[in-house]
């Protein structure tokens, strides 16, 4: 009876907060600030590589002045919509706007090339506004009866979750698995890259300072996915979509009914987002992967269409990507732990203004939990609405000419890839990754594990090294490790069994599929320059994991722990790849790419030629005059036309990423070299 009661008086008190929070929000200046982060986060979100963290620290100090209330409303809407209009630039370029959409680019891209940018769109904003709300809800009911699954969560169960993730991605590369299995093992490879953090060892930094704290995120993002499809956009000299239609509100409409359509699938993805953005460290980069992942393995017919345009991977994705900020605040409020980067961000917000979280905000202070519950809900509605009415004007972008479009998308793209480390190292890294992944692209090598394996590797690494000087080998017998481990051995050894041994296929895979073999018909079988390019590039993967292996034997345990596996584990998949390529159970190169080379080795040669520009004369100018000659040489624009273009273009570069977000612009050998006119253009030379 006392027990009923205590719940009677507790369901009490949370009504009364949440009734009392809606009151506090619905301050017109509170939803003006709410309002405003709304449009800000859209802004940063559309903008690559600023990202919600950016725009948290950069937006910080304006929340002073404000009381808590404003101030923890305007940093939530702020980061609850980043995730909602970063779609945006996936779906038109192929560029993420932030990390957390880089699995919308695998199937939005590929819509808006076949005239169904309103249709992607519709779906990605339905989605994020069903699954930001369903991750306000998740907050709401979660917290307290939460926190003992969060306490169970120990470093065996993370790194198992990690392994399963990067399984789930690798598995889909099911007709080029050993490719998925050796794209994860370079991804771990280049996360390892810089001082290791238990014995300060210095992995193949071969002396240069900016590798010590390893390769930036955001340059290998853009370089792996965004390079790529600029240059083969440029060297195609077309418009992004091929059809002419304009979008119409029909268009999003269409959208909307295929998320109504999948509403089961809104509801298991926005499930996992909530889920594992509740998880401290798990990191909000890869929860969108292990949704779309999981929809690739679990809905029908998946297998074949996702990658292609299948409006159901962009539902998966964006779903999840919106449901885990809710996810990622339940830790940050209960328990003082921040779930995501961002998070740790907002909670320096939280104790700025005199809040401490934890237990305390389940009791005393229910009813500033209340308002950030209703922040995130208001700021996804709001953001998802702008978003749709923006929308058809973003879209018009796709009709636009290669000539014209590409220059400016490169400028951006630099910019952006700048705000990694603030080091030119970041214009190098992006060149670098920009050319492996055409490379990868060209001969049909799956990027997603890639990336997915280089955002994991430091959580992989600390993780296992934990595990092992706790555990030993026993954390793999633990209840969930032991589960993860299973599921990650069917994942990868079943497809194998399916096509290398015809006599255990199942009645599915047995029957002859007349769609594959249309498709497979379809496909333009590779010159023998990339059958070449192909088999060099097995051979340099071969010698750099014997180079890993062996050069990293003097190390001690804690540093060359991972690398040496990976190295193992690299070998094995290569070799096992060209066994069976040997025995004909891997069909010869094909590809689906059929733009001319050296067409694409010009687009190369194009961002070569603005990296060096922004090392020789400071990021602007370099970026003018790149347009101005690519626009008058690619685009045959006339230089008046193209004047006309530039000078607003950098105008709003200026004021945006100068003025308000106060971003530094990197030193030149100009600037360098007259400091004078280095002021007196501030700073941007």
């Amino acid at each position: 009876m006392h027990l009923r009661l205590q719940e009677a008086v507790w369901r009490f008190a949370m009504l009364e907060a949440a009734t009392d929070a809606f009151i506090i929000i619905s301050d017109p200046n509170r939803l003006m600030f709410v309002a405003l982060g709304t449009l800000l986060g859209l802004m940063i979100g559309v903008i690559p590589g600023i990202g919600g963290l950016v725009g948290l620290a950069l937006l910080l100090p304006f929340t002073f002045a404000l009381d808590p209330y404003t101030a923890l409303a305007f940093l939530v809407g702020v980061q609850s919509v980043t995730t909602t209009s970063d779609t945006i630039p996936a779906v038109l370029f192929g560029v993420p706007g932030t990390t957390g959409s880089a699995a919308t680019v695998l199937d939005g891209y590929p819509m808006a090339k076949n005239g169904e940018a309103g249709r992607a769109y519709g779906a990605a904003f339905t989605a994020s506004v069903c699954g930001g709300l369903f991750g306000a809800v998740i907050l709401a009911i979660s917290i307290p009866v939460i926190r003992p699954f969060i306490m169970a969560v120990g470093t065996p169960e993370l790194l198992a979750i990690c392994l399963l993730g990067l399984t789930l991605i690798v598995s889909l590369s099911h007709r080029a698995l050993f490719k998925g299995l050796v794209a994860a093992c370079l991804g771990l490879l280049f996360a390892t890259i810089g001082d290791e953090p238990q014995t300060g060892e210095l992995r193949w930094t071969f002396d240069n300072f900016y590798l010590w704290d390893g390769l930036s995120l955001v340059p290998v993002a853009l370089g792996l996915f965004a390079v790529p499809e600029m240059i083969d956009l440029g060297a195609s000299r077309r418009s992004i979509a091929k059809k002419s239609d304009k979008m119409s509100a029909w268009d999003q409409l269409s959208g909307m009914r295929d998320v109504a359509a999948n509403w089961w699938l809104v509801i298991r993805c926005s499930s996992i987002g909530a889920f594992l953005g509740a998880i401290p460290g798990l990191g909000a980069n890869v929860i969108d992967w292990i949704s779309y992942g999981y929809a690739a393995r679990s809905l029908p017919g998946a297998k074949e269409s996702f990658g292609k345009g299948d409006v159901r991977g962009v539902i998966a994705s964006e779903s999840a990507n919106n449901a885990k900020e809710g996810g990622a605040l339940v830790p940050t409020l209960a328990f003082g732990v921040p779930g995501s980067a961002s998070m740790a961000i907002l909670l320096g917000a939280f104790l700025i203004h005199g809040i401490a979280p934890g237990p305390k905000m389940l009791d005393e202070q229910l009813d500033v939990t209340f308002t950030l519950i209703w922040t995130v809900a208001i700021a996804n509605i709001l953001g998802a609405g702008l978003c749709f009415l923006l929308a058809g004007q973003f879209a018009k972008i796709a009709l636009i000419r290669a000539g014209l479009l590409v220059p400016l998308v490169f400028g951006i793209m630099v910019i952006g890839a700048y705000q990694g480390a603030k080091d030119y190292g970041d214009l190098v890294v992006l060149l670098a990754f920009g050319v492996l992944g055409w490379v990868m692209k060209r001969l049909n090598w799956p990027r997603p594990p890639l990336i997915l394996a280089f955002v994991l590797g430091g959580l992989v690494e600390n993780y296992l090294f934990i595990s092992h000087l706790r555990y030993g080998l026993e954390w793999m017998l633990k209840p969930i490790p032991f589960v993860a481990i299973l599921i990650m051995v069917f994942l990868l050894v079943r497809p194998l069994i399916v096509r290398f041994l015809p006599n255990w296929q199942t009645k599915e895979n047995a029957a002859p599929n007349k769609s594959t073999a249309q498709e497979t018909s379809a496909l333009i079988y590779a010159s023998r320059h990339e059958v070449i390019a192909d088999l060099s590039l097995w051979a340099g993967v071969i010698a750099l994991m014997f180079y890993v292996f062996f050069s990293s034997a003097g190390w001690e345990v804690p540093a060359k722990m991972l690398p040496q596996s990976i190295a193992c584990a690299g070998l094995i998949a290569s070799v096992g790849f060209l066994i069976f390529r040997y025995l004909g159970k891997i069909p010869p190169l094909n590809t689906d790419n059929s733009e001319p080379f050296p067409e694409a080795m010009r687009q190369i040669i194009w961002l070569v030629f603005l990296i060096t520009g922004v090392t020789l004369v400071g990021m602007l100018p370099a970026i003018g005059l790149f347009v101005f000659c690519y626009m008058t040489i690619e685009g045959k624009a006339t230089p008046i036309n193209t004047i006309l273009i530039i000078v607003p273009f950098l105008i709003g570069i200026w004021f945006l990423f100068h003025e308000l977000l106060h971003i530094p612009w990197p030193q030149s050998l100009l600037g360098d070299s007259f400091d004078n006119l280095r002021r007196l253009s501030g700073n941007m030379i």
